[in-house]
């Protein structure tokens, strides 16, 4: 029987919200077992993009990332986010070792192409490394990794935190009995996005068809459940997506998605 690993993704309003965040640390460190995080930052990198006079681009809700916004993003993501989530961790007694995908060559990427929308610096996974990762996890370390890649030429890149956390777990799942969580400010993927106690406990690829067509799952949510479904495709047990709760085992309220 393989070893199990827990892979747990937090975004931006977690990581703002000092309390919240606290919490989820806090269970975090209690996860028995392995564990990977993975995490955003983009509202930190705006709010910091704006203080330096830089105008955040967005375009179809997605950054566009020219050079001058590539360093800010890489100070405030590899370093400030990360170094500050890597302390709080080893206050709790969980030994923290924080990650870009340039480290160890543990995450590569290309630059996404130009289509109708040049994305800049953004990157688009090509492949992960998991014996390094491993090797980190068997030293009893637990690995932070930031929303930053590398092209294997030197050219850091600017990367989705979602894509990165599933590309983790279907790397790791050559390896390991793999669990993807996301985790976010919502208690799951809701039937009503106004009633927060409409959780979807369960979801498959068959009812996830049903609720697009029914439009219950559209607009942001839309891209995390494609992230969900090449996470199992990529042969990870299982994915949840849930509050920060969802990570005490006391907590049932969140959904679970299987292929």
């Amino acid at each position: 029987m393989r070893e199990k690993l827990s892979i747990v993704k937090i975004g931006g309003n977690v990581i703002e919200n000092k309390e919240e965040l606290t919490v989820f640390l806090k269970l975090f460190s209690d996860l028995n077992g392995s564990k990977i995080l993975v995490h955003g930052g983009g509202k930190k990198a705006s709010e910091v993009l704006s203080k330096m006079g830089i105008e955040p681009k967005m375009k179809a809700g997605r950054r566009i990332t020219d050079a001058e916004s590539l360093e800010v993003i890489t100070m405030v993501y590899g370093g400030l986010t990360n170094k500050n989530i890597v302390a709080k961790l080893q206050a709790y007694n969980c030994n923290a070792i924080g990650l870009s995908g340039a480290d160890g060559d543990t995450i590569q990427a290309h630059k996404r192409p130009v289509t109708s929308i040049d994305y800049g610096f953004a990157g688009d996974v090509d492949g992960v490394n998991p014996k390094i990762i491993s090797t980190l996890l068997r030293a009893g370390l637990t690995p932070v990794f930031c929303a930053l890649t590398h092209d294997g030429n030197g050219q850091i890149l600017n990367t989705n935190a979602d894509t990165i956390a599933s590309e983790i777990a279907i790397g790791m799942s050559q390896l390991y009995d793999t669990t993807l969580y996301y985790c976010f400010e919502k208690k799951g993927v809701l039937m009503d996005v106004d009633d927060d106690g409409s959780v979807i406990k369960y979801i498959n690829s068959s009812t996830y068809k049903k609720l697009r067509i029914d439009n219950i799952i559209a607009n942001g949510m839309l891209p995390k459940m494609e992230n969900c479904f090449h996470a199992l495709n990529g042969n990870v047990n299982k994915v949840c997506i849930g509050a920060t709760s969802m990570l005490d085992e006391k907590t049932d309220v969140y959904t679970t998605i299987t292929l």
